[in-house]
């Protein structure tokens, strides 16, 4: 007999504001247990020192979590001068200092070096995989950890504000698998200061913005309140994910055969010329993601939203 899933089938988004001293697997788990879904997960991992941006994907939007992970993201984040941690931020011991104080100037000069595509070498205290175990684990053992430099792309890169001469404000817009605190601690380097985050916020996460984040307060509010408050109302559809992919508009007999994993043709006018991931809805409703070629679409992904 299949054991039984525990929980209510709650498919959607939640994008949360996760708290400062949480890590993001704590947050996914605060998250489920409030909604009491059967299964969740999350779209990019924020260090319990960060807060900010976590969208979790409930039940069928699982599906759909690489288009979120793979967007682009926004960070402010405020970085301390005169010193550079084991861990690229305030949890680290010291490692290096620095009696020096950087410039508006300096910072600025330097900031076109990090903007495009440049190759980042990650902190050793990360989630990346050494021989099948996390750095952080490694790190934390007392095991030294050499990561390989690897290609990132920042979209812009600007300082913002300058509180004292010791702490920079820097905002960034960057792709998939960029460490902020990378950025700290490069720029400290070659300003001969030295440098560590203090404190990082995300603002985004692809389609997902600031304006629309739900903290955890909010959720437990709306999830124990006794005047009829139904917190999944906090919920964005499971297609709010693929919001950069056209929507391609199917009839009831065609979503029938992409739910059996079928390929369809695309009727119209602009059907010849579209190639690429795509999602069909049939009546308002999420019916699958797939590839769009040579004026079919062969699902890749299909929801049951039942």
């Amino acid at each position: 007999m299949a054991r039984r899933k525990k929980g209510a089938p709650v498919h959607g988004w939640l994008v949360l504001d996760k708290p400062i001293n949480m890590t993001s697997t704590q947050a996914v788990g605060a998250v489920r247990r409030l909604l009491n879904a059967q299964k969740a997960g999350h779209s990019g991992t924020l260090d319990p020192l960060a807060t900010g941006i976590l969208p979790i994907a409930l039940g069928e939007a699982t599906k759909t979590v690489s288009f979120a992970v793979d967007g682009e993201k926004a960070y402010r984040f405020t970085v301390r001068w005169g010193a550079e941690t084991e861990t690229d931020d305030t949890e680290g011991a010291v490692t290096q200092t620095s009696d020096k104080a950087p410039l508006v100037s300096e910072i600025e000069a330097l900031l076109p070096q990090f903007r495009g595509e440049i190759m980042q070498v990650p902190p050793c205290y990360s989630a990346i995989k050494v021989d099948g175990a996390r750095a952080y684990d490694l790190a934390r053992d007392g095991e030294t950890v050499v990561l390989d430099a690897r290609p990132v792309f920042i979209d812009s890169l600007d300082l913002v504000d300058m509180p004292d001469a010791l702490t920079s404000v820097f905002e960034a817009r960057c792709g998939k698998g960029t460490y902020v605190r990378a950025l700290a601690r490069d720029l400290g380097r070659l300003l001969g200061c030295f440098g560590h985050v203090i404190s990082l916020r995300r603002t985004r996460v692809g389609p997902f913005h600031e304006a629309a984040a739900v903290s955890l307060e909010t959720l437990q509010a709306a999830a124990n309140s006794e005047d009829g408050a139904d917190p999944l109302s906090l919920l964005q559809p499971v297609e709010a994910a693929l919001s950069a992919l056209p929507e391609l508009l199917v009839s009831q007999s065609d979503a029938a055969s992409l739910t059996r994993g079928q390929t369809v043709l695309i009727r119209g006018r602009d059907a010849p010329v579209l190639s690429g991931p795509a999602y069909a809805t049939s009546k308002g409703r999420l019916i699958a993601l797939g590839e769009l070629a040579q004026g079919a679409l062969h699902p890749t992904r299909v929801f049951n939203l039942g």
